[in-house]
């Protein structure tokens, strides 16, 4: 009987171990840069490799960051494989019926299309072009609602994947975030460029975590103001993103 008992309060123990009290599993793609990336030693690096590290340390937190490809990325921190996302991700209504969000760490830019320099597109009339977008993005719901009729919607599995398409010919325009782009055409010397107007898709970026995980989404969003207040998460943005937007005037 009292074996039964141990045994009975050591799973319940279990149960009810907060998620607060072992290492925090940061689930990031590391293939989107300047917000997470491979450095040149095979390391994560990015905007938000160092915030994640920032707010971890000023939650008492230990944290270690898990590489997952962008596509299964929802899917795998429901399934517990990690604990909370930071990887670009847009805060948007979809999403948070499968998922509870941070406060916003990034606030919204505008999505961007990218070409082949000297090509011309009428883009109150676009019709016949070959699309690009990366799989499951707010660009891929947005091009699939508003531009499939008429056009044909490629979706790669990654950033690169799309850039490098857009560069061999295989398709007209590549639709995604300005910031991961501005470093893409600043490359290209020339080869490929912005077209068009920005579009505003979707809300800022904030850390994806599970509904039930109200305490971590409480704790981190308290680190979140903290940083936000010292001037740390500005200090990041300029690291990385030069000219902002930034959280203080």
């Amino acid at each position: 009987m009292k074996t039964l008992l141990l045994t009975l309060t050591l799973a319940v123990s279990l149960i009810a171990t907060p998620v607060l009290s072992k290492t925090i599993r940061i689930g990031t793609e590391g293939a989107y840069a300047p917000y997470n990336y491979i450095d040149d030693n095979g390391k994560l690096a990015g905007y938000e490799i160092d915030l994640g590290n920032a707010l971890c340390t000023e939650a008492s937190l230990t944290c270690e960051f898990i590489t997952n490809e962008w596509d299964s990325i929802i899917p795998n921190l429901v399934a517990g494989n990690y604990d909370m996302i930071m990887a670009g991700m847009s805060i948007t209504d979809d999403r948070k019926k499968t998922i509870n969000f941070s406060d916003e760490y990034y606030p919204a830019e505008p999505s961007r299309y990218a070409a082949t320099a000297g090509d011309k597109f009428d883009f109150s009339a676009l019709k016949g072009k070959k699309i690009g977008v990366q799989g499951a993005t707010i660009h891929a719901a947005y091009a699939e609602k508003n531009l499939a009729a008429d056009n044909t919607i490629l979706s790669f599995e990654t950033f690169d994947q799309a850039i490098a398409d857009l560069a061999a010919g295989n398709i007209d325009l590549f639709l995604a975030d300005g910031d991961p782009l501005d470093a893409v055409i600043q490359a290209s010397q020339g080869a490929i460029s912005y077209v068009g107007e920005g579009l505003r898709i979707g809300g800022g970026l904030g850390i994806g975590l599970r509904k039930k995980d109200t305490e971590l989404t409480d704790t981190l969003n308290k680190a979140l103001e903290s940083l936000k207040k010292k001037g740390a998460v500005d200090k990041l943005i300029k690291e990385y993103f030069k000219d902002g937007p930034f959280y203080s005037n």
